[in-house]
């Protein structure tokens, strides 16, 4: 047990080569066994090789998935490596279970680990563009969006949207400073998401833009100089050249077409004939 009461794994600090030494030994004898030896050679070669499932999972860590879900995926994997894997036609073990268990860890990443979720060709393509970003890296300055994609033998268009998908795994904070002097918080610029009356006027626009695309430029006009600009319907009718009551009856006609093409009733009180005007 560790500290934290965790059965320890004693092969753990087997050196690589009797690692392999001892897995190609337990699978030479599968074979020849009755199924519980079987049963229970497989699970002391899973065990074995425990480690390497979880040194695989490693090397996906810190982009947005916890790091137990990753070593379950890993270890979920190499189970299912053990079970499938043929001893009589395979020499090593871990020449077959390396790469179903890194699939593996990239499917589990393109299903579950998107918080924004990219087009499927850029989840599919991601993985291999971060691995091989980090590999070119390792030999002194940043791999060029060019080189990647050389490696890859992939369009240099789809290696940049890739890279630019990154972030979709863990997004940035809300209290990541911004600006020089990163006195505001990216929190502090976005409109407050409690707000009711901001949300229901974004709604509002939303639904009522097709119809009112299709209304006269005349009556889009007069929406204008009443609801945007808020003159009163004397003020229309002074710059219209027409009378309060007319422009009274135009804004009441066309209020009954917008709700008529959202589909509510159209049987509304008219607006008042002015402003201050008398009944």
């Amino acid at each position: 047990m560790d500290d934290l009461g965790t059965p320890r794994n004693p092969y753990g600090d087997l050196p690589r080569d009797r690692r392999q030494r001892l897995t190609r030994t337990l699978l030479s004898r599968v074979t020849s066994a009755s199924e519980d030896e079987r049963a229970e050679l497989l699970d002391q070669v899973i065990v074995i090789n425990m480690c390497v499932a979880k040194s695989i999972a490693s090397r996906y860590r810190r982009r947005g998935v916890a790091q137990d879900d990753l070593e379950q995926v890993a270890n979920a994997a190499l189970v299912r490596v053990v079970h499938k894997f043929d001893p009589s036609r395979e020499q090593d073990l871990l020449s077959y279970a390396v790469p179903s268990i890194r699939g593996e860890l990239r499917r589990y990443f393109r299903d579950h680990g998107w918080t924004v979720r990219p087009p499927r060709r850029i989840q599919e393509l991601q993985s291999a563009v971060i691995e091989a970003r980090d590999r070119l890296s390792a030999g002194g300055g940043p791999a060029s969006t060019t080189e990647i994609a050389a490696s890859l033998d992939v369009p240099e268009a789809d290696v940049a949207e890739a890279l630019a998908a990154e972030g979709c795994f863990t997004p940035a904070s809300l209290d990541v400073g911004v600006g020089q002097d990163g006195s505001a918080t990216i929190g502090e610029l976005l409109p407050d998401a409690d707000d009711g009356a901001a949300r229901d006027a974004a709604e509002a626009r939303v639904m009522l833009q097709p119809v009112v695309r299709r209304l006269p430029a005349r009556d889009q006009r007069l929406l204008r100089m009443r609801f945007f600009e808020s003159l009163t319907q004397q003020e229309i009718a002074d710059r219209c050249g027409v009378t309060q009551t007319q422009v009274s009856r135009l804004l009441t006609r066309i209020l009954a077409e917008l709700r008529e093409g959202l589909g509510a009733p159209t049987s509304v009180p008219e607006p008042p004939l002015a402003d201050n005007a008398e009944a």
